[in-house]
């Protein structure tokens, strides 16, 4: 693969508003979970809110989109100069050259809940929210690329917790291909009572806080999240740190439960360093999908053990997020380029008792050390995988 500049990127989850924010999280080892004063009936769990989002109603001109996940999308595009970015983009190549690739695992639909306990006395939705665009699965493509005033290939991607990180593949062939020349990709799921309960049921949900990797460990701390990225080609930002490759697989081992080889990972993770002509030992850090739920952390860490020498390093950061679901892809990309950026290997947070399964490649407190490859996993439900590769600009030239 032709690598491709990241030129702009931004995160917003319960870390914070924007890229800074995060990075001080990080490098002091500062949870955003929270105890759970978010869902309609109680549910003894924590989560990762994002500050803010209630507070900030969408701007006149896009009130008929207003919905609580287009108002984290749009916290999201107004931080980082990432709407300068493209509308510098927009000039250069043209509003239809440039493709939204989107990543969402329920879209907006809290707002549907919120009409169905509302219903009026006819049992039809409240006036307020008789819009259909909001209660459609591309609510927040549509949405965004009515923001951004973007008028190429608009694709929303669903595919649970991979969902962000395979916009990335998506760009990249359309970009190869010459269609666009160049694509915003990212994700935003918010917390809803559908996310809540439905992993509750499953008996995913942990009653503390998340424990990725740790022998104690009991289920996982959802969160909500906004992430965007810019991809160009190369010569468009020569310093801009590079997506060198990708990989995908599906093993459709089981609907929830991951394959227990992690044959679906695995392949993710051999077509991700093939794409990106990498080997193995070149890999300096790895951000794992880590969820802190029994199969996944116990696959996830036979991998990197039978992959990986011990001088790569390897942590999962949804100790510090939660599991943000269809954003978990593109908010953990993100983290990841700022470990580059900073020479920051983030803590696995929440850890205090190691899973044996665990090998010397694991990070369990914040490290600082020089990083020039960086691995990204996204494992989601179904065994629907995906691995990213990216790169400081000197290491890719």
């Amino acid at each position: 693969m032709t690598p491709l500049a990241v030129s702009a990127y931004t995160a917003t989850s319960a870390l914070g508003h924007g890229l800074e924010a995060h990075a001080q999280a990080l490098a002091e080892e500062r949870s955003g979970l929270r105890p759970n004063a978010f869902s309609s009936a109680p549910l003894p769990c924590w989560i990762g809110q994002v500050e803010g989002v209630d507070d900030s109603p969408l701007p006149p001109a896009l009130a008929d989109w207003e919905c609580r996940n287009n108002r984290l999308a749009w916290l999201g595009l107004n931080q980082d100069d990432f709407l300068a970015r493209v509308t510098a983009a927009k000039a250069r190549y043209g509003a239809h050259r440039i493709a939204l690739m989107l990543g969402t695992s329920t879209a907006s639909i809290g707002a549907t809940e919120e009409g169905y306990r509302r219903l009026d006395a006819d049992g039809g939705l409240p006036d307020d929210l008789l819009r259909p665009a909001i209660h459609a699965p591309h609510s927040l493509c549509a949405f965004v690329a009515e923001a951004l005033a973007i008028e190429g290939p608009c694709l929303t991607v669903s595919t649970a917790c991979s969902s962000s990180a395979k916009v990335f593949a998506n760009a990249e062939r359309l970009i190869r291909l010459g269609l666009v020349d160049a694509a915003v990709v990212g994700g935003v799921d918010t917390l809803c009572d559908s996310v809540l309960f439905g992993f509750n049921a499953l008996q995913l949900v942990s009653p503390e806080p998340c424990k990725p990797f740790d022998a104690g460990r009991c289920g996982i701390s959802i969160g909500e999240a906004a992430g965007f990225a810019l991809l160009e080609r190369v010569e468009a930002a020569p310093e801009a740190p590079r997506l060198l490759g990708y990989g995908e697989a599906t093993d459709a081992h089981h609907m929830s439960t991951p394959h227990p080889e992690g044959l679906g990972a695995e392949l993710a993770l051999r077509d991700a360093l093939a794409r990106a002509s990498l080997d193995a030992s070149r890999v300096d850090y790895i951000n794992l999908h880590g969820t802190a739920s029994q199969k996944n952390d116990e696959v996830e860490a036979a991998l990197v053990s039978r992959a990986f020498g011990a001088h790569t390093r390897a942590s999962s950061t949804k100790g510090f997020t939660g599991h943000t679901l269809g954003a978990a892809g593109i908010v953990e990309a993100a983290i990841t380029l700022l470990a580059l950026r900073d020479g920051v290997v983030p803590g696995n947070l929440g850890a205090s008792e190691p899973d044996p399964g665990c090998g010397p490649q694991f990070a369990w407190r914040t490290e600082r050390r020089a990083l020039q490859v960086a691995l990204s996993n996204s494992f989601g439900f179904g065994g629907n995988n995906a691995c990213l590769a990216f790169a400081r600009a000197e290491h890719a030239a």
